[in-house]
């Protein structure tokens, strides 16, 4: 019989492995930009290119690779993400052209970004029912508190180390450190676990969807068009984040500082959205999710004065901590756990798509010497049409019951 404490470990599990994921992350590589290119002598839109190529190669393989975590023992599935992760870290430290780049970027985004968040989602989203919101709320937690540590920190190591000898230093506390921690917390979870709750509860027996069903409904594609247009634009403001200081003449330190409130407030986020969501459903809450990233480019197009930075990823924050728990949330409560590997596989490889084609876009706009207002405006744009349809169409997103 499942416990307590049971449930507790996964908990713990979910939280470090989003924490880990932040190696695979567009703000944690966007903060070796500058050093890769002055090291490769690679333009800004190159950079671009080359990560967007990159992350969309990575946004292919994780459709299969991810649906894999549906077949096997979760332990065994965990074990094999961390040996690529760690693999990844140690490839990226022996970059030194274009080509290892593209390897290297590759292999973080799909290991990090993509394989470690959709193995702590998936096994959260799979194994709570009714307190799955709280549940995912804590998970992410672990990507919030690296927002939070990590950029001031590589700032200030990166004035004393080389960028590759911290890869090195990554990649050993990755293999000392996960599959120890693996092996503690999951090693009894099973496909079937599913967490104990009070006979009291009455549990919906909605329909589980399989992938190939999904991509049938058009409420899937609603519903993406909005998840979708955050991690395309936070992916440009990290990885263009230098241009961003360039343009608006802010100090070397500003937006590293920023990433404070971005991660203060995307915690802040996670705590009020979780119960909520458990309260209110997912897609009950899905339209207000963009509102605060909507705002923020309001500030990245009118003002100039370093203040707004803390303001900017303040709001991206917010945005932030609604859709990590409604990114994992929302396709359980809509199509069900029972496929819900596959169909997570796919909707995180769109996530990382999207990331990639931010990437690409932002970095043409800039080499075709546009300003950061126009790209702020061509999000606030998107954001907008987006926000708007899933309210036109709200009442088309709901689950199919089994009677």
């Amino acid at each position: 019989m499942l416990n307590i404490k049971l449930s507790i470990k996964i908990i713990i599990f979910g939280f470090i492995f989003t924490f880990f994921s932040s190696f695979g992350q567009s703000f944690f590589i966007g903060l070796f930009n500058s050093s890769i290119r002055a090291d490769l002598n690679i333009s800004h839109g190159q950079f671009g290119t080359i990560y967007a190529l990159a992350t969309l190669l990575s946004s292919f393989s994780l459709i299969w690779i991810g649906k894999k975590i549906d077949d096997f023992k979760l332990i065994n599935f965990s074990i094999f993400v961390v040996i690529l992760l760690f693999f990844s870290s140690i490839f990226f430290s022996f970059i030194s052209n274009i080509y290892f780049l593209l390897v290297g970027i590759f292999f973080l985004r799909l290991s990090g970004q993509g394989l470690m968040s959709h193995t702590a989602t998936t096994s959260i989203s799979r194994y709570f029912t009714f307190n799955r919101g709280k549940a995912l709320s804590i998970t992410w937690l672990g990507l919030s508190a690296a927002e939070f540590i990590m950029p001031i920190t590589i700032v200030f190591f990166l004035s004393i180390y080389s960028w590759k000898n911290i890869w090195i230093s990554i990649a050993l506390l990755i293999i000392l450190f996960l599959p120890a921690l693996s092996f503690l917390t999951i090693k009894n979870i099973r496909l079937s676990s599913r967490e104990k709750v009070s006979k009291n509860l009455k549990k919906n027996n909605i329909k589980n969807w399989k992938r190939k069903e999904v991509l049938l409904d058009p409420k899937f594609y609603l519903i993406s068009l909005v998840m979708l247009a955050l991690p395309a634009i936070n992916t440009g403001v990290f990885v263009y984040q230098s241009f961003i200081l360039e343009s608006k003449n802010w100090g070397d330190f500003v937006i590293a500082k920023s990433f404070m409130f971005y991660a203060v407030l995307s915690v802040g986020t996670l705590f009020i959205s979780g119960p909520i969501i458990d309260k209110f459903t997912s897609r009950k809450i899905l339209p207000l999710m963009n509102i605060p990233s909507l705002f923020a480019m309001v500030i990245l197009c009118y003002s100039d004065h370093y203040i707004s930075s803390y303001f900017l990823l303040g709001l991206m924050g917010v945005s932030n901590g609604l859709a990590n728990v409604l990114g994992s949330s929302t396709w359980a409560e809509i199509y069900g756990v029972k496929y819900l590997g596959s169909i997570k596989a796919l909707t995180t490889a769109m996530m990382v798509f999207s990331t990639a084609f931010g990437t690409a876009i932002f970095g043409l706009i800039i080499d075709l010497g546009y300003s950061i207002e126009i790209i702020a405006i061509v999000s606030f744009t998107y954001i907008f049409v987006a926000n708007i349809l899933i309210i036109i169409f709200r009442s088309k997103i709901k689950p199919v019951l089994i009677k």
